[in-house]
């Protein structure tokens, strides 16, 4: 049988460890911001090589306090992709910001070569996604914000451990924010996120803001969040970052099996970066004009897909009103046609096969 995920096996792979993480937290009796957090967060800088590292209660509260400390608020404005989650333009919108959605290239990154055109006087910053653990054209978003003064804030929540031209991703911009939610590649047993920086500064100013923007204990210089990574969460993690790399190639030799034996199906394309190893392959991407089909045929196979993302952001109910016109064609293409097939490091290459035939047989039909 193959699953999308599986999480209970997983977490069977590594139990002992966790289970001696988890006892050293219960009879230390410290439980919020204690000794586990800073040393997942020294572990957590050490892997990316960046200087600082806060940890926060999710990755959508790491975007919100991100942009606080930079200080973008009312009247600003944040030029982002509309094909994400939608924590990324909610943490745009809690921090008093209008988000300004850049259509999405081919392979569903957000376009470089639109960014400049959607620059204004109001804007402050660019937020690109990185998704399904791919690489968005980050180089070049970079010189964009360089040369029009912008701070460059990574949303790392689905690449941990994707590289670019040989530099893990979250370490290009200002400030790199991460998601620990479980279905991440480096996922905690709850909710978790992380910030990084190699801005001293701007490192201690998100740290405060995380703890209701105390600089210490009842004395708070700004407006803040509670908003912290808790001890349980970070022991856990620094668990799971110890095979991280290892967990990562787990998952690039699936996406490898799958490449080799779809990349000439008629009507299917794949969704890759330009380096196929520079992925995580958080997602394994494939697009079809015949997705729901497809989908339909599978699960009578007993095997799950997924659609990550359905609806575009600037299509959702609460947005539609403002950016129900929002021209994104080929985002709305990719909405309707992009589907994600199981990718977990619990899966076999006889699961990987199975998948594979399933999607012949449909294509030959």
């Amino acid at each position: 049988m193959v699953k999308f995920n599986d999480f209970p096996k997983e977490a069977e792979l590594r139990f002992s460890e966790y289970d001696k993480a988890f006892r050293r937290v219960l009879h230390s009796g410290w439980y919020i911001l204690g000794e586990e957090v800073k040393k997942f967060e020294g572990e957590f800088s050490e892997y990316l090589k960046v200087k600082y590292c806060i940890g926060v209660g999710n990755g959508l509260e790491a975007l919100q306090i991100s942009l606080m400390a930079l200080g973008i608020g009312k009247g600003d404005e944040v030029i982002t992709t509309p094909l994400s989650a939608v924590a990324t333009t909610l943490s745009i919108i809690a921090a008093g910001a209008k988000p300004v959605f850049v259509d999405a290239n081919e392979v569903a990154q957000i376009n470089a070569d639109l960014i400049e055109k959607a620059i204004t006087k109001k804007t402050k910053a660019v937020m690109p996604v990185h998704l399904y653990g791919q690489p968005a054209e980050i180089d070049k978003i970079k010189e964009i914000c360089k040369k029009h003064d912008l701070f460059l804030i990574e949303d790392t929540a689905q690449a941990h451990g994707s590289i670019c031209k040989g530099k893990i991703l979250g370490t290009f911009g200002d400030v790199g924010c991460f998601s620990f939610y479980p279905t991440k590649n480096l996922g905690a047993f709850g909710d978790a996120g992380a910030i990084v920086t190699n801005n001293k500064k701007v490192a201690k100013i998100c740290a405060e803001i995380r703890d209701y923007g105390q600089e210490s204990k009842y004395v708070h210089l700004r407006y803040g969040l509670n908003s912290r990574l808790d001890e349980l969460q970070a022991t856990l993690l620094r668990v799971k970052l110890k095979y991280l790399n290892q967990d990562n190639r787990k998952k690039r030799k699936i996406a490898k099996r799958y490449i080799e034996k779809l990349k000439n199906i008629k009507g299917l394309k794949l969704i890759l970066p330009e380096k196929w190893d520079d992925s995580n392959f958080h997602q394994f991407v494939i697009k079809t004009s015949k997705r729901d089909e497809l989908r339909k045929y599978l699960a009578t196979k007993g095997i799950p897909t997924l659609i990550h993302f359905p609806v575009p952001i600037p299509d959702q109910p609460f947005l539609k009103k403002d950016y129900g016109k929002a021209k994104i064609p080929v985002c709305r293409m990719l909405a309707k046609s992009v589907v994600s097939l199981p990718c977990h490091i619990m899966m076999t290459q006889a699961q990987v096969d199975e998948v594979v035939r399933a999607i012949k047989k449909f294509f030959e039909k």
